[in-house]
Formats: structure tokens, sequence, C-alpha cells
């Protein structure tokens, strides 16, 4: 099992903020360091200073890091064309070195999008939007050097594309998708995606859904043991019970909740609960931590989780 590092820097942190805990986690062994994409706090928190763009940060973060992956859980398709996203995506992985992941959704928060002046539209036609850049984004960095690249959609048109620049990562960085959709989330991440992520779902409700992308896979021929699947969870792990309430308090939630929710409580109690996530088949965790300046939080888990994981 894999552990990665999740943030949420819309609920209120700097670059520098960022810098931090992703050198922390470089530090500390983890696989990766990635950030969700939104522009507007959620909750009662006051999300000051203010929101920072995911590919800006991640562009920063491929200068100042040096071993660890960096990615989006998960971009919004509403936020960026498909033909500049490929372009953005291929120079970060760049600037990294080959460091880079993209995972990709529809987009769902409606208030940030009002907020920012981004247009949202109906899901269905955020579901329809989501494929044609999928198809476009893969299809430019897929392109032979030399060559063109053209789409025709109804959304989103391509024509005499030279499709460049090229990922360093070959074929190309990875593509996430996740959600629980039951129809068209596993269609397209048969078709289009090397990992699949589950936010925030419970162990029987991951049964339920990795059972369909496995079956959407088999539909079209390809290998479900192919495609990685991962869950992300909020983390709330301490020494002992008033350690872990202090980490609750400062998240503002309760630590029986989150031992319900996430993965909350001494590192035994996590390492269990992590056991029980990978009985599902779920290869890789992305570790949501909410209280980003409390960095000896990572460390903890790194030095009494994450050796007990095989």
């Amino acid at each position: 099992m894999e552990l990665r590092i999740f943030t949420e820097p819309q609920q209120g942190a700097t670059y520098d903020q960022l810098l931090a805990v992703a050198r922390c986690a470089e530090d500390a062994g983890y696989g990766a360091f990635f950030r969700s994409d939104h522009y507007l706090k959620m909750g009662d928190v006051s999300g000051e200073p203010g929101p920072t763009d995911a590919w800006t940060t991640l562009a920063g973060l491929a200068r100042d890091t040096s071993r660890i992956r960096l990615g989006t859980l998960m971009t919004a398709a509403t936020f960026r064309l498909p033909g500049p996203l490929a372009i953005t995506v291929a120079q970060v992985d760049a600037m990294s070195g080959g460091r880079v992941e993209l995972g990709i959704g529809t987009g769902w928060y409606d208030a940030e999008h009002a907020a920012y002046g981004i247009p949202f539209p109906a899901l269905g036609e955020r579901f329809d939007r989501l494929e044609e850049q999928l198809a476009i984004v893969t299809g430019l960095w897929a392109t032979p050097p030399g060559g063109t690249f053209d789409f025709a959609g109804t959304h989103y048109t391509v024509t005499g594309s030279p499709a460049l620049p090229k990922p360093v990562q070959s074929p190309r960085p990875p593509v996430l998708l996740g959600g629980m959709g039951a129809k068209r989330t596993p269609r397209l991440t048969a078709r289009y995606a090397d990992e699949f992520n589950l936010p925030f779902v419970s162990i029987e409700g991951s049964v339920t859904q990795f059972d369909r992308v496995r079956a959407a896979c088999t539909a079209i021929g390809r290998d479900p043991a192919s495609l990685r699947l991962s869950h992300a969870l909020v983390l709330c792990c301490g020494r002992d019970d008033t350690e872990v309430a202090r980490r609750a308090a400062a998240i503002g939630r309760e630590p029986d909740e989150l031992r319900a929710n996430g993965l909350a409580g001494t590192p035994a109690e996590v390492v269990d609960k992590i056991g029980r996530y990978a009985d599902t088949g779920s290869g890789r965790i992305y570790l949501q931590i909410l209280d980003l300046a409390d960095l000896d939080h990572l460390e903890l888990v790194a030095a009494e989780v994450a050796p007990q994981l095989g």
C-alpha cells in the first residue's frame, strides 16, 4: 500500500505553506503530493489568503522539489480548455523531470464557478465535455512526433494541431478519474484512466464501484488488473486518544466521526483500517491533510504507520 499526501488549499494556504508540506512529504518518503483544484473555500473557514491555482502551484513545486510525484485530485474540466490543459501538464511534467499526474473530473462546485465567472453547465453536458477533453488531451500526447492531431466534437474541435509539447513521461503522465457514477464514470475510466480513485467512500461502497469499473474494463477487452485502484480519506492520527482529539478539534471534526468516515485513531487503528481498504483491491491511499501547519502529523504516520503496510 502506497501512501500519498492530499491537500485542500482553497481552505486557506499560501504557496510557501504548500511547499513546506510537499518538502516534508518528500523527506518522509511519501509517494506523492497532490492538491485539490478549487477556487473557493468550503464550509465556515475564511479561506484567506485566497485560492491558489492548482497547476501554477504544481509548476512551482516541480522546481522546488526533486523526487516526490505531483498531481491533482481533481482538475475540473470546466476550468480549462483541453488543448491548453495538455500543454500545461506536459510543461509541468518537463519542469519536474517526469513526476506529474493528471487527475481530472467534471467539476461539481457550482458556487466557485459563480464566484469567478466560470460557466457551469448541467451534469450531462459536463460529462460530455470531460469525455471530449480526455480524448483530446490523451490524443495530443499520443500523436507521433512530426504528426498532427484532429478532433471533431460537439464542444471542442481541434484542427491540424502539432500536438506539442510532449510530456517527459512515456507514453504519457498517468491519468486519474474517480467518483461514484454508475455508468459513464466506469466507462470513461476503462477507456482513458491509469488509476481510479474513490474519495471518502465506505469500504462497502468501494466494493460496489470497483466491481463496476472492473466490469467496464472487461467489456472493452481491457485487463482490469491494468487499472490501479485507490482511495482518498481524511487523516487524523495520534499517538494516543488525547492527540487524536486535539487533531480532530483543529479541523473542526469529532474523533468518533472521523474513525467512522476516515482514517483516525492511533497508528494501530489506522493500519487496521487501511488493511480493510486494501482488501477491496485498493493499492494507494491519498491522506487528506487539513491542518497544513501540523507537519508532525505527516512524520508520525511515516514513522509508525507506513512501515507496517508492506
